[in-house]
């Protein structure tokens, strides 16, 4: 069932194919990746459609676009909720982080710990993004690969190694330009893959109103749930509220997004492009549920998880994929070029970005004398290095048994959260010293992998999902974990259950207090010591209506620099 015929096999080669060819051309085009500046900043040349349309591709992963149609199908609409934390996860970024970094002329956003704090804060921050986007790496390219491999029966680490390997190519030879024209290519691919599959799906099912009254029966359309118990999965506050803080982890300090906006022409460019991913990023969830919706009213009442011989969630989004799609031909390497693309670019984005932070904030404060030529080679040579770390990655990711969207939504929330309070503590608290922000990261983390790890090995235990009926009555199977680990009444269970949607939130809060607090122990930044430029007035305006004395010595009248500064590492 679902075997590729020659015109898919064909399409999904044309991809491929199309994704090598921009990085060929910006190798040979241009100033061809002679510099760090053009081959890791894209020259700072780049407009804001280009730039959004690369903000959404390199979130919008093939995680996304498997693990959104599963938790639709399997919980119902709840989780569309996220797209209210949208709004001011693109607004806060826009108005409070790109002007601080751009204004700055940075080429990695861990250069500004630096010119705010120390080169200690630097490199913890620095570490501690590489941690993060490695292991997300293994996720993206394992996700589609596995997803593949149990329905159409293609071979699982050879489409692992196809994906790491075109990804390593272009990204080493086209740099920042090829990733982000790429993106571009794969964004469009992904929408139109997406769209295929709802609309021959809709049609399959008996029409749109057929799918709704299917949908409506088996109660998969959740209402508002302002159920407040943070332990709760998904309900409307752990999605508006904890999702903003980690679109805030996402779009505001995750250096892959950041290098985006500070390679735009100007500091306009770069906040236009944060507004233009709102509505694009709006559709890709919509498209997502509605898959999910489709999904749902295609497999009411059976539980296909024994013809693919695997129950899992995300194999079904696949399976329902060519299920739909057989028999019309290049449909099916239409869809599997569409999650191939949201992998790409993901991971080349993730190539690039750690390529960056490795150069500028690990080899160029060791080396300021490097000529540029052997930068730029040291530059691609690491991008390349990070592409076979992260086949290693997707071999671990393949001993790891959540659904993709959880494992993903938790890396970023374990260690994303953290690396966000850091930079608030920084941009927000001109009091905060060095040995604050040192010591508020490692409580940071250790705290949230305390809670990460704890919360995989407590759900271990859980029993998997039964298959959707029809005309159940509506309740999850997470739901049922969490009413027996409530029965058992345990404060630890009950602190290892806190919502995976809450992690980002609760670990920068952590960094911020913990933060604060050691750095009034040991002895607060005086004003005069504070870089100019690297503070946002938040507490200046907040505390207005104070007297000038009182917010003298409060410190918090550094006004937002609007002169450049440039942080040298020679």
């Amino acid at each position: 069932m679902g075997h590729f015929t020659v015109v898919d096999y064909v399409i999904f080669a044309v991809l491929l194919a199309a994704s090598m060819g921009i990085g060929l051309y910006y190798a040979l085009s241009g100033g061809r990746q002679r510099t760090t500046q053009e081959f890791l900043m894209a020259d700072r040349s780049m407009r804001c459609l280009p730039v959004s349309l690369s903000l959404i591709a390199s979130f919008q992963s093939a995680v996304a676009i498997i693990g959104v149609p599963a938790e639709i199908y399997t919980h119902g609409t709840q989780y569309w909720f996220i797209g209210c934390a949208y709004v001011l996860g693109l607004l806060i970024p826009a108005h409070v982080f790109i002007p601080v970094l751009y204004r700055l002329r940075l080429s990695s956003a861990y250069q500004y710990l630096e010119l705010r704090f120390s080169k200690a804060v630097r490199i913890c921050g620095t570490l501690t993004f590489i941690f993060q986007m490695v292991i997300y790496m293994g996720v993206c390219v394992y996700t589609p690969a596995f997803a593949l491999n149990a329905v159409t029966g293609f071979e699982l680490w050879g489409a692992v190694l196809a994906t790491g390997l075109v990804c390593t190519v272009y990204t080493t030879m086209g740099g920042l330009k090829a990733v982000i024209w790429t993106d571009v290519f794969q964004t469009i691919v992904m929408f139109a893959g997406q769209l295929a599959v709802i609309v021959v799906g809709v049609h399959q099912t008996g029409g749109v109103s057929e799918v709704w009254r299917k949908v409506w029966e088996g109660n998969r359309i959740s209402a508002l749930d302002l159920n407040p118990d943070p332990t709760e999965r998904h309900t409307f506050w752990t999605l508006a509220v904890g999702g903003v803080f980690l679109m805030l982890s996402l779009y505001g300090v995750n250096q892959a997004q950041v290098q985006r906006y500070l390679s735009a022409r100007t500091e306009k460019e770069a906040v236009r492009s944060c507004y233009m991913v709102f509505p694009s990023l709006q559709l890709a969830l919509a498209l997502s549920c509605v898959m999910g919706l489709v999904m749902f009213a295609r497999y009411c009442g059976e539980d296909p998880s024994d013809k693919l011989g695997t129950s899992s969630r995300d194999a079904m989004v696949i399976y329902f994929v060519m299920d739909m799609l057989q028999g019309l031909p290049g449909l099916p390497g239409l869809f599997v070029a569409c999650l191939f693309s949201a992998a790409l670019s993901t991971i080349s984005s993730a190539f690039n970005s750690l390529a960056t932070v490795t150069m500028e904030d690990l080899i160029k404060p060791h080396f300021p004398a490097m000529s540029e030529a052997r930068a730029t080679l040291l530059s691609k040579v690491l991008a390349m290095s990070y592409g076979l770390v992260c086949l290693a990655m997707a071999y671990l990711t393949h001993l790891m048994g959540d659904s993709v969207l959880q494992v993903a939504l938790k890396i970023f929330g374990m260690v994303g959260g953290p690396i966000l309070g850091l930079f608030c503590l920084g941009m927000f608290f001109p009091w905060a010293n060095s040995v604050g922000a040192v010591t508020g990261l490692g409580t940071g983390l250790s705290v949230s992998f305390w809670i990460g790890i704890g919360s995989i090995i407590s759900h271990s235990s859980g029993t998997k999902p039964l298959p959707p009926d029809c005309s159940s009555s509506f309740l999850s199977g997470n739901t049922t974990t969490v009413t027996q680990l409530s029965a058992l009444s345990n404060v630890t269970l009950s602190f290892y259950s806190l919502s995976y949607m809450w992690y980002s939130a609760f670990n920068c809060f952590t960094v911020i207090v913990i933060g604060l607090i050691i750095s009034f122990l040991t002895g607060p930044m005086k004003e005069q010591d504070v870089t100019p430029g690297t503070i946002y007035p938040l507490l200046g305006t907040l505390f207005g209506f104070l007297p000038a004395r009182l917010k003298k010595k409060l410190c918090c009248v550094t006004p937002l620099g609007q002169t450049v500064f440039v942080i040298s590492d020679n």
